[in-house]
C-alpha cells in the first residue's frame, strides 16, 4: 500500500455503520475489471454500491489497515490506471458529470475478492454483508462462466474480438451472445478441490434452483447444512430425502423447514452408498460427497446422461 493509507493502527470500533439502502441499480459484472492477472473492483464503484463516499470507504480501510494487506487492496500505478481505462465501454475516469470515478487527484484503490470480503467486516451492517455476498457471488459466476467456456474463447479470432469490442463500444450489448452460450449444454462434470467450499455450495445451490416440481436427494449423511441448501429451491417444489436411519437431522429441524419451505419428506434407506440428486424425475447428478461437506475435500459432480440409469435409481427407491 502507498504511504497514503499505510501505518494506521486497526481499531474494531472504527468500523462505520451503514443505513439500509435500496436495491443497487448497478450491474456488478460491469464493475469488475482485470488488472494484471486479478479480477478487481474500484474503490469508487464499491463506495457507490455501499452508498458511502469514496473517501469514507478508504478512511475505514486506513483505520483497519491490518485487515487489508497489499494482496487484498492496493493503489493503482499510472500505467495500471491507463490499462484499466481501456476496459470501460465509455470511460468515466475523466470527470464526466455524475461519474463515481471522475474528479480525483490521486490514483484509485482496487480491491480483489478477498479484500471485498473483508470490507463487510469493516462496513458493519446487514446491508454491507448482503452487498459483499452479491459481489462475491458475481466473482464466482464469472469464474465458472470462463472455465465452462474456455474452449469457445480459444477459438475466437483476433478479428472476432475486435468486432465484439466494436459492438460493445457502440453500446450494443452482448446479451444475445451470452444467452446463446448459456442455452447450450453445460459441461457434464465438475470437480472441486479442498477449500472450494463457496464454489461447491454455489454450484449445488444452482442445481437445486433448476427443479420445477420435485427434488430427490439420496445422501446417507444429512444435517442442518443440507437443509440450508435445499431451502434455495423454488416455491412449491417437493423435496424427498433418502438417508440413513441414524441421520443427525432432528425432528424440530424438519418441522421448521416444512413451516417455511414446504414440503420436505425424510425417508430411510440402506440401498445406496453414493449420493444422487434427481430433479423433476428426469435430470440426475452423481455427487461424490455429502452436500453438507461439499468443498471440504476434493469431490466431483457428474451429470447422469443415461435415462435408463435414472429410471433404475427411481425404481429401486
Amino acid at each position: 500500500m502507498s504511504e497514503e493509507i499505510s501505518g494506521a493502527v486497526p481499531k474494531d470500533n472504527d468500523a462505520i455503520q451503514l443505513s439500509p439502502i435500496a436495491e443497487s441499480p448497478f450491474d456488478i459484472k460491469s464493475l469488475i475489471y482485470i488488472v494484471g492477472s486479478q479480477q478487481v473492483m474500484l474503490d469508487s464503484d464499491l463506495a457507490a454500491l455501499y452508498q458511502v463516499e469514496t473517501k469514507v470507504l478508504n478512511q475505514a480501510v486506513k483505520r483497519n489497515i491490518a485487515r487489508f494487506p497489499e494482496k487484498f487492496c492496493y493503489q493503482l500505478t499510472s500505467d495500471e490506471f491507463e490499462v484499466l481505462k481501456s476496459q470501460f465501454v465509455t470511460s468515466n475516469l475523466n470527470g464526466e458529470k455524475g461519474s463515481t470515478r471522475g474528479g480525483r487527484r490521486t490514483m484509485p484503490y482496487v480491491f480483489n475478492e478477498q479484500g471485498i470480503a473483508m470490507l463487510s467486516a469493516v462496513l458493519r451492517s446487514d446491508t454491507a454483508i448482503q452487498v459483499s455476498i452479491r459481489i462475491m457471488e458475481t466473482f464466482v459466476e464469472m469464474r465458472r462462466f470462463i472455465a465452462s467456456n474456455s474452449l469457445l474463447f480459444e477459438h475466437i479470432t483476433n478479428v472476432e474480438l475486435k468486432l465484439l469490442e466494436y459492438v460493445k463500444k457502440t453500446d450494443t450489448k452482448l446479451d444475445e451472445i451470452f444467452e446463446y452460450i448459456n442455452d447450450h449444454k453445460e459441461t457434464s462434470q465438475k470437480i472441486f478441490f479442498d477449500g472450494q467450499i463457496y464454489d461447491a455450495f454455489s454450484v449445488i445451490s444452482s442445481l437445486i434452483q433448476k427443479a420445477t416440481t420435485s427434488i430427490i436427494l439420496i445422501d446417507g449423511y444429512v444435517n442442518g447444512d443440507t437443509l440450508d441448501l435445499l431451502s434455495k429451491k423454488k416455491q412449491n417444489v417437493a423435496v424427498t430425502v433418502y438417508t440413513s436411519a441414524n441421520t443427525r437431522l432432528a425432528k424440530n429441524e424438519i418441522s421448521s423447514f416444512n413451516a417455511q419451505y414446504p414440503t420436505l419428506d425424510i425417508k430411510h434407506t440402506k440401498l445406496f452408498h453414493d449420493r444422487f440428486l434427481i430433479l423433476d424425475n428426469s435430470n440426475a447428478f452423481h455427487i461424490g460427497a455429502s452436500i453438507k461437506d461439499a468443498g471440504k475435500k476434493c469431490f466431483a459432480i457428474n451429470l447422469i446422461e443415461d435415462t435408463e440409469i435414472i429410471k433404475e435409481i427411481l425404481r429401486r427407491l
